[in-house]
């Protein structure tokens, strides 16, 4: 089945609506005004009237976007930011009844949007300027501008609900463009309070338009003329489909896809502890992040310490209230069907022949929570191996040495981040050097920050978000030639 006839065969169930399932209860997120407003918990897919309304709006807002200057935009951005900050305890509540996330990392989340703002409001206008070239035979002027190109269409997914949107978004409002956002069905509410924020802040209408979109509407909304380019983050498969069409009508695409990141650790002073960093990282948005340590790769002398503590940190949690935080607890996943999807792939990977040492099971009940696991074994003969583990579970790898670690961690479809841990720097950028992938990290897990470039290769997508790089993606890079 083609892409097009695979998204045309679901136009069936998209009138399904929108909705905010509690992922700790399984139920329907009681519907509440909140401090700025009232928001959506259920919401119908958009009417085929409302899409065309919405794409005249962002056209028209287009003209007049693209016209002012940039400072003016960068403003409206930084108070874009600034009410991240103030409502990050709101926006936190929202995000933990929505997907599940603990509160304090919800709360992280949000402060980061306002970070991801402020960076492109202040450093957007210079970033955009023009560019003086050299001329041939030193003759006339030459100028390398830096230009919006109208509409996009970002469609984003539920495991980060503001953060995602805020990478796109910032520095394409910043550079003139305007943005139709069609957020993941299970986020109705992350994506009503996203919208009062813009508005708030002043973002003007048509400029920023969260829109309801089915899942066939998304493929009229691609093919449009007035879209000049989609940002997709989100599942392999989901991006493989927007890219076709994309394609197909000659648009713009960065996708941002899965991954399935290696984890290196060659050497360390404290096995234990270095265990217990890694643990962490992995159970970061309980597991579900795109560029999180999904394969640990440990060398022999150290591995069996490493998967022992891997292993009791693991067992020692027990199912608890996202919104509470007691300690020892873990969080459920996204939604019962992710936290089932899970279950099923690592118990596939245990009949193969993988060790599971602990966790992989699912709670009673409607809730989603599924017990953080670990497990090794893995090997190039199994679907594990290959596939994206998208939760609480940590596979462990043993390496004999630096050239079986870095064989393994290339061993992947995948190319999004990796990081190389030892107490020799040199040795470890040694390899890191070589790893297969968008962001390389040396002692360090991640280098998160609004202004560190954000994106992979292979089959975790192209283009980059954040930094520099996320200012010269959906724009027009004109020269302009003055023969004096």
């Amino acid at each position: 089945m083609t892409a097009t006839s695979t998204l045309r065969a679901r136009a069936g169930t998209d009138r399904t609506a929108y909705r905010s399932i509690d992922p700790a209860t399984g139920q329907l997120v009681t519907e509440a005004p909140t401090a700025t407003g009232q928001l959506v918990t259920e919401a119908p897919t958009a009417t085929d009237t409302e899409v065309e309304e919405a794409l005249t709006a962002a056209g028209t807002a287009f003209r007049d976007w693209r016209s002012r200057p940039i400072d003016e935009r960068a403003a409206v951005a930084a108070r874009v930011g600034e009410l991240f900050a103030e409502r990050a305890d709101e926006l936190a509540v929202i995000a933990t009844q929505e997907m599940g996330k603990p509160v304090s990392e919800a709360r992280e989340e949000a402060q980061f949007c306002a970070e991801i703002f402020g960076y492109f409001a202040a450093q957007g206008p210079a970033l955009a300027a023009d560019q003086a070239l050299p001329t041939p035979h030193g003759t006339g002027r030459a100028v390398l501008q830096r230009r919006p190109v109208g509409v996009l269409l970002g469609i984003m997914p539920w495991n980060y609900p503001y953060y995602q949107v805020a990478r796109f978004a910032a520095p394409n409002l910043v550079l003139g463009n305007t943005i139709v956002l069609k957020h993941a069905e299970s986020c109705p509410r992350s994506a009503t309070a996203l919208q009062q924020l813009m508005d708030d802040a002043g973002v003007p209408a048509g400029v920023y338009t969260n829109l309801f979109a089915s899942h066939a509407q998304i493929e009229d909304i691609i093919a449009d003329p007035r879209i000049q380019g989609v940002s997709l983050t989100g599942s392999e498969r989901a991006g493989a489909k927007v890219a076709e069409i994309a394609g197909r009508n000659l648009k713009k695409v960065v996708l941002e896809l899965g991954g399935s990141d290696p984890y290196v650790v060659l050497d360390t002073d404290d096995v234990r502890e270095s265990a217990r960093a890694a643990f962490a990282t992995r159970m970061g948005n309980t597991g579900q992040a795109c560029n999180s340590n999904k394969r640990m790769i440990v060398t022999a002398g150290i591995f069996d310490e490493f998967v022992v503590e891997l292993t009791r940190l693991a067992a020692a949690l027990v199912p608890g209230d996202p919104s509470a935080e007691a300690d020892g607890t873990y969080a459920p996943m996204a939604s019962r069907a992710a936290a089932e999807t899970l279950a099923a792939q690592i118990r596939e990977a245990v009949e193969a022949g993988a060790t599971l040492h602990t966790g992989g099971t699912l709670a009673e009940g409607p809730g989603a929570y599924l017990a953080p696991a670990v497990l090794t074994g893995v090997t190039p003969g199994m679907a594990a191996h290959h596939q994206e583990l998208f939760g609480p579970v940590a596979v462990v790898y043993r390496a004999a040495d630096d050239d079986e670690a870095l064989a393994l961690a290339n061993d992947t479809p995948y190319g999004l981040g990796g990081a190389v841990f030892s107490t020799d720097p040199e040795r470890a950028r040694r390899l890191a050097e070589q790893l297969e992938c968008g962001m390389a990290n040396v002692n360090a897990a991640e280098a998160e920050g609004a202004g560190m470039p954000f994106g992979g290769v292979k089959r975790s997508g192209y283009g980059r978000e954040l930094g520099p790089l996320g200012m010269d993606e959906f724009v027009n890079k004109r020269l302009l030639y003055i023969n004096d």
